[in-house]
């Protein structure tokens, strides 16, 4: 059995590795107009400024990973002990099965496959908080950006019906902020109510939500700040590539407006096939009420947010997906004690 364990852990590698190269290829060089973006960055590419700039932007996205790496350190340690090193190796490898996922989720398996004795659904569970806790940041920051959005670029009026419409989006947004926190810092309920979620035949799933029981809340609060410090990182990435690609915009109305589209892109439900499109539109959409009506009529404008976003999901998710393809071998789908 343990030679067959093998050979379906190394097909299963294989169909992995092949899938995401191709879908990496395919969002970079087809589904792009890379000779277009090319042209952008060919003036920039021969600039030491741009270069440095890069150079940056460069060790901010290892930055950004070993702090996510830090933090799935930190939460899978209640289970297995692993090094920081086998963390990063988690970490990217997770990052090149999510390129070919809806949403991203194959992240949790590419994560939890790469433990040696812990179980594998509690891997995945354990990561789910992880990412529960980013695409919290995501969104409480996002919809504190949008209050702050609107009434400068949707209403500059005084209008009664427009004010009252305003404070009740504040208050809905409020709360359901508050409430979104509190489920979060209270995750252990999901073990409390797994009598009532699962059926009593489903013991053997059910024992592995213990996994939510593990963290207190300063584990929890541990979680949440290394989550934001991520999300300061990669949106001063994106802020430093707009201004490298010539789109001089304040570092006010830029968190602003990087924030609306982290926000987009949390709930639009996407695969990294048509994630990069659909996240070019949304920022020029977004970008296009501070340059307005300049956006409109500049196409060099409209291409520099453009290749900035492209820039940045190469940098941050593309380099990443192919390094962590190195330790797609590492990952072991089947295990004689799981058999």
């Amino acid at each position: 059995m343990t030679k067959l364990y093998k050979r379906y852990n190394l097909l299963i590698q294989l169909v992995i590795l092949v899938v995401s190269y191709f879908f990496i290829i395919n969002q970079v060089f087809w589904k792009q107009d890379l000779p277009a973006l090319l042209k952008t960055l060919e003036d920039d590419l021969s600039s030491p400024k741009f270069l440095l700039m890069l150079a940056l932007i460069l060790l901010l996205m290892a930055l950004n990973w070993l702090i996510e790496a830090w933090k799935w350190k930190n939460l899978i340690s209640k289970v297995e002990q692993v090094s920081m090193k086998r963390s990063v190796f988690a970490v990217l490898t997770g990052v090149t099965i999510s390129s070919f996922t809806p949403n991203r989720i194959g992240e949790y398996f590419g994560r939890a496959f790469i433990l040696k004795k812990a179980s594998h659904v509690e891997g995945i569970l354990i990561t789910v908080i992880g990412s529960m806790s980013q695409l919290l940041v995501t969104i409480i920051t996002g919809s504190l950006a949008l209050l702050i959005f609107l009434p400068v670029f949707r209403f500059p009026g005084p209008e009664f019906i427009n004010g009252y419409l305003y404070y009740a989006l504040v208050a809905l947004v409020l709360l359901l902020d508050t409430l979104l926190l509190g489920l979060f810092f209270n995750v252990n309920f999901l073990a409390t109510w797994k009598e009532k979620i699962l059926q009593k035949g489903l013991s053997r799933i059910r024992k592995y939500f213990r996994v939510f029981t593990l963290y207190s809340n300063r584990d929890l609060l541990t979680v949440m700040a290394l989550s934001f410090a991520r999300y300061i990182v990669f949106s001063t990435q994106y802020l430093l590539l707009l201004h490298a690609l010539g789109v001089n915009i304040p570092f006010y109305y830029a968190y602003l407006m990087i924030s609306l589209i982290y926000l987009i892109m949390a709930i639009i439900p996407t695969i990294a096939l048509t994630e990069l499109g659909i996240r070019g539109s949304v920022a020029i959409y977004f970008f296009g009420f501070y340059f307005t009506p300049l956006m409109t009529a500049s196409a060099d404008l409209n291409l520099g947010v453009l290749a900035a976003s492209v820039l940045l999901w190469v940098i941050n998710l593309g380099i990443p997906a192919i390094a962590g393809s190195i330790f797609l071998f590492r990952l072991q789908f089947f295990r004689n004690n799981e058999a």
